[in-house]
């Protein structure tokens, strides 16, 4: 089996912030297809809607999953950046 070079902390902290960048966009657009779920009268809107609405699921599960992959193992906390974040928005 071939290994992998070893990736730098820069190169590593900006593929990290970039999937969390995928991720909010992903909660973002999420959020506009729940919003839209049975509002329209054709079932046939709906259905697309449904099916939608589940791929931007998936796609969240599938970036969360490896960016867990990509933290580094000792680092159990959050990082300061993102705490500070969820801070901000009163969480």
């Amino acid at each position: 089996m071939m290994e992998m070079p070893a990736m730098s902390d820069d190169y590593a902290r900006g593929r990290r912030d970039g999937l969390r960048l995928a991720l909010s966009i992903l909660a973002a657009e999420e959020a506009k297809w729940e919003a839209l779920l049975g509002e329209s009268p054709s079932w046939r809107t709906n259905a697309t809607r449904a099916i939608r609405h589940k791929a931007y699921q998936v796609a969240t599960k599938r970036v969360q999953t490896v960016l867990n992959r990509l933290l580094p193992k000792a680092e159990t906390a959050l990082p300061a950046e993102i705490a500070s974040m969820i801070d901000q928005a009163g969480l």
